[in-house]
């Protein structure tokens, strides 16, 4: 798994919030005379890390374009995007039909993709813990409550789990993270989908709630026996191990982007007939079972021609020369064909209902 230091993902932030001045859409001139654009994007923070890169980089090359990215999760990212104030959201849970059709036109497309890592507090172990579905839903049920549970220690031979109780850590806002998470304990657990179910928020049989994935990192780093789930840069900036998951083909498996792709490439026909298909527990021998992609959501039209291009060009960075610098914060590539996709989907967005560039 490659190793990002703090130092690095702080770096990349710094550089991302000096880029992201404004806070609301606007246009103005510059002192320099160059007229400066100013975007505003908020939503999910599981895509967080890369769109930071994203757009501090993008910046870079273009510096009149200004882009400002509020990571207040999915949930609040759709309801921006429902009350007109950001020119994008993002969102690990895509719109159903239904919802759209109560919405504002909108286009929405994936642009990015990654693994919802487990991630835990057990300074005992100094190799990677290993999971079940049997035992993950065991434990967010509140059935598992200590380490040295036998379903644990199973799956663990010759490891010395401690005799700690364990602490669930999720999250406490609408989430499109948790959204990824609970479709897959709803895939693979029928006790977890009749009693809790899926979405972007659920009633949590037991544990603490953190706000955003932020929050969820800070309690299991702070709680000694806790676990939590979260992207995996969160884990990864913070020193924090991450378990293999044993997926449909018995394999145990690590998050990372290698896996996410093997996942993605599982469900390649289920996605070329709708994107929006779930990912998970991807029958491949090399695919981590939690993964999910993230997606844009847009007005379809709006009044300010210099913003709309501007927000357009910047997205196609994002869908295709952007998608280079995906792999250096452990997210994968998205696949030829969902970029062609996306592409085609992005051309539709307008201003005062003509086409863009």
């Amino acid at each position: 798994m490659n190793k990002i230091t703090r130092g690095v993902l702080t770096g990349i932030l710094a550089v991302a919030v000096g880029a992201a001045v404004g806070c609301k859409s606007s246009s103005s001139t510059s002192g320099g005379g160059s007229e400066t654009v100013s975007l505003t994007g908020a939503g999910s923070t599981f895509v967080y890390p890369i769109m930071t890169r994203w757009i501090a980089d993008y910046h870079q090359a273009h510096p009149t374009v200004e882009v400002n990215y509020q990571s207040i999760g999915s949930g609040g990212g759709i309801q921006q995007v429902k009350n007109g104030t950001v020119d994008f959201g993002a969102s690990d849970a895509a719109l159903t039909d239904d919802q759209m059709s109560k919405m504002t036109p909108v286009v929405q497309f994936p642009e990015s993709a990654g693994p919802v890592c487990i991630t835990y507090n057990l300074p005992e172990l100094t190799q990677p813990l290993h999971l079940t579905a049997e035992t993950l839903s065991g434990i967010f049920l509140g059935t598992i409550k200590n380490w040295q549970n036998p379903a644990i220690a199973k799956a663990n031979p010759g490891v010395k789990l401690p005799n700690k109780p364990i602490l669930v850590a999720h999250r406490s806002d609408g989430s499109g993270t948790t959204n990824i998470f609970t479709t897959y304990l709803a895939a693979v657990n029928p006790d977890w989908a009749s009693k809790v179910g899926k979405g972007i928020s659920v009633n949590w049989p037991v544990g603490l709630g953190g706000k955003g994935s932020e929050g969820v990192t800070g309690l299991v780093k702070q709680t000694e026996g806790a676990i939590g789930y979260v992207e995996l840069s969160y884990a990864i900036s913070n020193h924090l191990p991450v378990a293999a998951m044993q997926n449909k083909a018995g394999q145990f498996v690590e998050p990372s982007a290698d896996s996410t792709s093997a996942a993605i490439g599982a469900f390649a026909d289920s996605l070329a007939k709708d994107v929006r298909n779930p990912i998970v527990d991807a029958n491949a021998p090399n695919a981590y079972p939690i993964v999910g992609l993230t997606f844009l959501i847009i007005p379809k039209d709006g009044n300010n021609v210099a913003r709309r291009q501007s927000m357009k060009d910047f997205i196609k960075y994002v869908l295709t020369d952007g998608q280079a610098s995906v792999g250096s914060l452990n997210y994968p590539p998205l696949p030829q064909s969902i970029q062609q996709l996306d592409l085609k989907t992005l051309d539709q967005i307008t201003a005062n209902g003509q086409p863009l560039k």
